[in-house]
């Protein structure tokens, strides 16, 4: 060996290869299964169906059967995109509307099925952006066990396939994979989010901040940016151009009073956004936040309110200290700040809060992801269980409550029937009931009337009685004596009398005599005759 080789200096010990981060499949597939068990237990007796929820249905129904948005006059209340897909759903499977037992089940089974692809999303968009399964898992948890998400998102709601959107852009964004289609694809997730519900809206500086904070590092930045704000204005403008071939986008003679009664011989999308953007809490069918607040959510779940609230406060600061994760810490509290302003200001249905429930997960996440980032996985697994143990199991959380009697059982959405009642009422009519009768409903039993054989083609909801004239001047003629049922879901009376539906007041108080009714807990039900039948 020569004297060169003897002092030659060491090479570098080349660099050890990073290990790759692992996805951790055994906690995604135990969120699923957690997931699948909260929300999918009872998910056919509980919550009661909702008007809402039977509204969606039957606008599915009426684009399957009649090929139409509405099956009365569609007025431009929601983009369609919502109900759009529960019409592709339904039209797949092999008994139609009937295929669980009735419409609202069916529509139930897609927003399980919605629910746990978002908890996927959810996790993996954490996991990408701090490399914390732990946060993940934590996000996932909290979305699957809230009372919060349980009650709502078990619904059919526009709200749910809404945030579904929303987190599939946001993890096609968190995949960082440089390419124009990725982001362009996330930009139309958000365009068919706010198609899908316009309130999306609020959700998009936050949004918006995040696409800048993802490709500003790409080469191709300029293309991204632009082909996310194509992409996501594509299904609005396709929307407004709907309204525009129909002669519906602007009011006749464009007239925007709100104090007329109509806005001309046709509706307009944008006479509807004019009015949607002047409500308020005292309109007839809205309710402030701050009851709302305190009578509902809080009562559901406190534990998540004020954990995701704080968690939203603090990604706020902590997320401007630390240059990896400000981009997604900061956009991801833009979000819930942005989606919070707008329950604030808004007239407010109680379901308008199911958004907020991934909203505050996903803060809930980011920051336990910032937070132990440097923590050991054994380390991180011991945090996240002292977090939710104490909240699973103590008297009032997540899981337990004390009843009448001062003992413990499972919180009431894991266990209560409250939907036999409804199906009893419909049994009721279809066996004491004429097809020909002219009934004033509901909408949460309107799919399982019309898609009868023999279908009951006079069955109206009460609003559409009072409101569509169609339907009020050409059917009842604001009559009682062209009535012959009433069926009144639950709290039904609450809505006729905030509503000023006062001929059907009328008809109930002084010409009904009640058939049929079912009580259970402060859920009552009832059939109501009136005068004599046709």
């Amino acid at each position: 060996m020569s004297a060169d080789t003897l002092q030659r200096p060491a090479s570098p010990a080349a660099p050890t290869p990073k290990k790759p981060q692992t996805r951790g499949w055994p906690l995604i597939i135990l969120s699923l299964v957690i997931g699948l068990v909260t929300h999918g237990w009872n998910m056919f007796r509980y919550p009661l169906y909702l008007t809402d929820e039977g509204i969606y249905m039957e606008q599915a129904w009426s684009v399957l059967h009649m090929g139409k948005l509405s099956p009365y006059t569609y007025f431009y209340d929601h983009a369609p995109m919502g109900w759009l897909t529960i019409a592709g759903w339904v039209a797949i499977l092999p008994g139609g509307f009937s295929a669980f037992g009735n419409a609202i089940n069916t529509g139930r089974v897609l927003m399980l099925i919605v629910h746990l692809v978002s908890v996927f999303l959810l996790y993996e968009t954490i996991r990408r952006y701090t490399g914390s399964k732990a946060g993940g898992f934590l996000a996932a948890f909290v979305f699957n066990v809230s009372p919060l998400g349980v009650y709502y998102q078990r619904q059919v709601l526009l709200d749910n396939l809404m945030m579904f959107w929303i987190l599939l852009g946001l993890f096609l964004l968190a995949r960082k994979d440089g390419r124009i289609v990725t982001v362009m694809a996330a930009g139309t997730c958000f365009g068919l989010a706010l198609v899908t519900k316009e309130n999306a809206l609020f959700i998009l500086p936050g949004c918006a901040y995040l696409l800048h904070r993802t490709v500003k590092e790409q080469s191709n930045r300029r293309f991204g940016l632009s082909f996310w704000w194509f992409a996501a204005l594509a299904p609005v403008v396709g929307y407004l151009l709907y309204a525009q071939i129909k002669n519906e986008l602007f009011p006749e003679g464009f007239n925007f009073n709100l104090a007329a009664a109509t806005p001309g011989d046709h509706v307009s999308l944008l006479y509807t956004v004019w009015w949607q953007l002047h409500r308020n809490s005292n309109s007839s069918n809205g309710l402030s936040f701050t009851s709302l607040l305190q009578d509902s959510w809080l009562f559901k779940d406190r534990h998540l309110l004020i954990a995701g609230t704080a968690a939203t406060l603090l990604a706020l600061f902590a997320g401007r200290n630390n240059k990896r994760l400000r981009g997604p810490m900061l956009a991801c509290a833009l979000m819930a700040v942005g989606y919070g302003f707008y329950l604030t200001r808004s007239a407010l249905l109680d379901f308008y809060i199911a958004p907020m429930v991934p909203l505050f997960a996903l803060n809930l996440g980011m920051f336990f992801g910032w937070l132990t980032r440097r923590t050991k996985p054994a380390g991180a697994a011991v945090l996240v269980a002292c977090l939710l143990v104490p909240v699973l199991v103590m008297p009032g959380g997540f899981l337990v409550k004390y009843n009448t009697r001062g003992q413990l059982e499972f919180s009431d959405a894991y266990r209560l029937p409250l939907t036999r009642l409804q199906e009893q009422q419909v049994a009721w009519i279809k066996t004491n009931v004429s097809p020909n009768a002219k009934l004033i409903i509901d909408d949460d039993i309107w799919v399982a009337l019309h898609d009868n054989d023999p279908p009951y083609k006079y069955a109206y909801p009460h609003y559409k009685a009072t409101s569509d004239p169609d339907v009020r001047d050409k059917v009842f003629a604001s009559s009682w004596q062209n009535v012959d049922y009433v069926v009144m879901s639950n709290k039904m009376r609450d809505a006729l009398e905030r509503g000023g539906e006062t001929w059907i007041l009328e008809a109930i108080d002084q010409h009904g005599t009640p058939v049929w009714q079912a009580t259970r807990g402060d859920v009552s039900l009832q059939i109501i005759k009136i005068g004599a039948t046709s």
